[in-house]
């Protein structure tokens, strides 16, 4: 009896079904996939890309390598994107990483592509490959990739990016670490931990992937190998540029909607190393069954399949798949093909026969030890004969069922299994430990690589078809109807009996004020009550000591509100946690959810815990307004510390009144975002005529995205220039620079403890009006002027900045606070 597991992994674009341990709606292949999947069936090769974040992945070869030449083909992205910067809402960090994750997930069910990792974070750009590879750890990252190759053993090994800067860090960093894992893998004496179930690996050949978007049209290529990726496939009705693109476009959060590529595609490779290809990269390389000798009843079956198939009738070629997978199955266990065209003959089997196999909870989550009520379905929705043996539970409990299925009939089957008092909770599996350094920390090796864990619950469907003994492995998901976006799908979790999370990760305490910390308490189950309290340093004073709670029913929530007072005199930053005592256990749980429409909803569950951060800020003006960019917590963050913060989106700016606003901040991005802002230009350089001040945070400018509208009294350009070392020298350029004098007096300690880096898309030219504040620079680079720009118009001041306090705010770093505070009052 083969075990067919079925948790999202998807066998190309040419069967991309069954997602639904991604939380996904569950969607039938149709005859056309099927076709492609029986093609794909003698294809015995591989290709693994490799490159550092999402969206640096070549979709147009991926789609090509799976579609047309019908390979494995897996991405490896270094990071999942954590340091990057968020067009859709305001999640960074790990958040953002969740969602970029997610992303990756969504763009390889279009492409059919697998997609896997290494434990790096993504902490930011970088400008050099040592000093990522310093932050990462060279050797733990190393690891990671000869992992990776020694569980896919490609064929063929492609890099995105070359070894050679300047380049980012993180992309260099991806090219060093593919060409010396490509050694690395082979050699028994690296890694040996690995070994066991792993063997060293061989690949082929390592290719670069040459880069053709920064070179003119008329570019010399003809040292390099070519291939034409443009083709069309009748049977899915769309080309290998269409399905590219629709994957590129699924990394909404980074604004990569791409149009669709139609016609001739060239992609262009340069050999690295192994075997050096004279025309195409898998030049010499046999990708059928002939690659061994004793296949050929595989070959002869899968020709059979292929040629009898009746896309008007799937079911009609079951009995040649089964051939198929009698054929595969005779095959020598060393074989490292045969598993896994086992598990696609599979696969095919069930989508010909249109098996739905289906394991609903009644309630979208549950605490350990709680009851799950589960509604099972199978049901076969061809002629084909088929009889349902079994239905395994979660904790092992086997139902047996003996059951035909007959056409369009489904099964049914209602149960109720009871979790382990101490089951895990649900949380991504690279987040349950504390996010730090340049690696996340993985308890379970075996999970290392892989895109997400387990599901929280599982059910075994054992089923037999034409004679033989197969098992279907469905994850538990929860389903429900959204009036305007029908049904939808997403994972089961098991959830803590009480959650309690604070509205923010970081609390400033300017001047030694008090502040209300809010707690919001939500109940996992039904009847939780108890006593809820915040562990806070010595000398800190909370009000109350602990605060009651009764939660009737699950999904319950309450907000507690404790004031908390800093010692008199405090400067240095502590740590809270919030504690819960309920049903006789003391527990500290929050939870950050993720939702967008384009991906599943997500949940971080981790230990509720908050950065307390006492210091001194002064402020000359309090009532500001706010103009929001993408993915920005600024206006948040200044109202915590006492700001009045007025929201200013560009449909309010023709009516509000400015003239009651001290100052106006422009939140990141904002012109990019939206270029109607362009239309309040005179409105808002007349506000800062009559005495207004007029901030405006870092946007974008280049060739790709050309940078229109900006509103500025004075020329000036915005170029790439950025500092990312958060520890470079801020000197300034005047010693008399009253943006450091008033009303906070600014000295070295306030450029202490930033976080990433210093600030990004700084200005490269500017008219002479303007008054350029500090010089800064990376290692070994000459400083730039054009982080800080600040220039009078009329009465009042205007002023360009890229210095990220999108980053150190929300992170609680003072000096930031009070450097912000300096430009609002000019």
């Amino acid at each position: 009896m083969r075990n067919l597991v079925i948790l999202g992994t998807t066998l190309a674009m040419s069967l991309g079904v069954w997602s639904t341990a991604l939380a996904q709606t569950p969607r039938q292949p149709h005859a056309g996939e099927i076709a492609a999947g029986l093609r794909r069936l003698g294809v015995v090769g591989s290709m693994l890309y490799v490159a550092a974040h999402p969206d640096d992945e070549n979709t147009r070869l991926l789609a090509w390598a799976v579609g047309e030449r019908g390979l494995r083909a897996g991405y490896l992205s270094m990071t999942r994107g954590d340091g990057g910067q968020n067009l859709i809402g305001t999640e960074q960090d790990e958040l953002l990483g969740l969602i970029r994750t997610q992303e990756l997930l969504a763009a390889r069910r279009i492409d059919g592509a697998e997609q896997l990792f290494t434990r790096a974070r993504d902490f930011g750009y970088s400008k050099s490959a040592d000093e990522t590879l310093r932050s990462w750890g060279r050797d733990p990252v190393l690891a990671d990739v000869v992992l990776a190759i020694r569980r896919f053993r490609p064929d063929v090994i492609v890099t995105r990016f070359t070894t050679r800067p300047p380049n980012h860090g993180h992309h260099t960093a991806s090219a060093l670490l593919a060409e010396e894992a490509f050694a690395a893998a082979a050699d028994p004496t690296r890694f040996p931990e690995q070994l066991g179930a792993l063997q060293p690996w061989k690949t082929d050949r390592l290719l670069y992937n040459v880069s053709t978007w920064n070179l003119g049209p008329n570019a010399d290529m003809s040292a390099y190998l070519k291939v034409d990726v443009g083709g069309y496939d009748p049977l899915l009705g769309r080309s290998w540029g269409e399905i590219a693109a629709e994957s590129r476009s699924q990394h909404k959060s980074q604004g990569f909607g791409v149009p669709a590529d139609r016609g001739s595609l060239s992609e262009y490779f340069s050999p690295l190393a192994g075997v050096r290809p004279k025309a195409e990269p898998f030049e010499g390389l046999e990708l059928t069954w002939r690659r061994w000798s004793g296949t050929e009843k595989v070959t002869r079956a899968v020709e059979e399949a292929v040629k009898g198939f009746d896309p008007r009738a799937p079911h009609r070629g079951i009995p040649a798949l089964l051939r198929v997978h009698e054929a595969i199955s005779a095959l020598p266990d060393d074989n490292r093909w045969k598993a896994i065209k086992l598990r696609e003959t599979e696969e095919l089997l069930a989508a010909c026969a249109g098996l739905f196999l289906e394991a609903r909870a009644a309630e979208a989550t549950a605490v350990p030890g709680g009851q799950v009520a589960l509604n099972l379905m199978a049901l076969n929705r061809s002629p084909a004969a088929m009889r349902l043996v079994s239905v395994t539970l979660p904790g092992g409990e086997s139902v047996a069922v003996g059951a035909e299925l007959a056409d369009k009939a489904p099964f049914k089957l209602s149960k109720t299994v009871t979790l382990p008092a101490e089951a895990a909770i649900s949380t991504p599996y690279w987040l349950r430990k504390p996010v730090a350094g340049g690696l996340f920390e993985v308890a379970d090796r075996a999970l290392i690589g892989r895109p997400e864990g387990d599901p929280a619950l599982s059910v075994t469907f054992t089923y037999e078809l034409g004679g033989k003994r197969f098992t279907g492995v469905r994850p538990v998901v929860y389903a429900w109807v959204d009036p305007v976006r029908g049904e939808l799908y997403r994972a089961f979790e098991i959830v803590p009996a009480v959650t309690a999370t604070l509205a923010r990760e970081v609390l400033m305490f300017p001047n030694g004020a008090p502040q209300s910390v809010q707690v919001v308490l939500a109940a996992g189950r039904a009847d939780a009550a108890g006593k809820v309290r915040l562990e806070v340093p010595q000398g800190w004073r909370v009000e109350p000591a602990e605060a009651p709670f009764q939660l009737s029913a699950r999904g319950d929530e309450r907000t507690v509100r404790f004031q908390l007072t800093p010692p008199r005199g405090a400067t240095e930053r502590g740590r809270l946690r919030v504690l819960v005592e309920s049903g006789g256990r003391t527990e500290s749980w929050r939870v950050r959810a993720v939702s967008h429409e384009h991906i599943p909803p997500q949940a971080v569950r981790q230990p509720s815990e908050a950065t307390l951060v006492p210091f001194t800020l002064a402020t000359k003006v309090r009532r500001i307004g706010y103009i929001p960019g993408p993915g920005d917590r600024v206006a948040e963050s200044l109202a915590a510390v006492g700001y009045e913060v007025t929201l200013l989106p560009e449909e309010r700016l023709a009516t509000e009144k400015l003239e009651g606003l001290e100052a106006i901040l422009v939140g990141v991005r904002a012109f990019n975002a939206n270029p109607r802002l362009a239309l309040h230009r005179e409105r808002l350089l007349r506000y800062v005529e009559r005495g207004g001040r007029l901030i405006v945070q870092y946007n974008t400018n280049s060739r790709v995205g050309p940078l229109a509208g900006l509103i500025s009294p004075y020329p000036f350009e915005i170029g790439r220039d950025r500092v990312t070392d958060e520890t470079a020298a801020m000197t300034p350029i005047s010693a008399g620079e009253p943006v450091l004098s008033a009303p906070n007096r600014l000295g070295p300690a306030d450029f202490e403890g930033w976080v990433q880096e210093r600030g990004l898309y700084f200005a490269s030219k500017w008219d002479e009006r303007y008054r350029p504040v500090f010089a800064m620079n990376d290692p070994g680079e000459q400083p730039l002027h054009g982080g800080l720009l600040v220039a009078r118009h009329g009465k009042g001041a205007f002023v360009y900045t890229g210095i990220a306090f999108f980053r150190q705010l929300p992170a609680g770093v003072p000096g930031a606070y009070r450097l912000l505070a300096n430009l609002l009052a000019q």
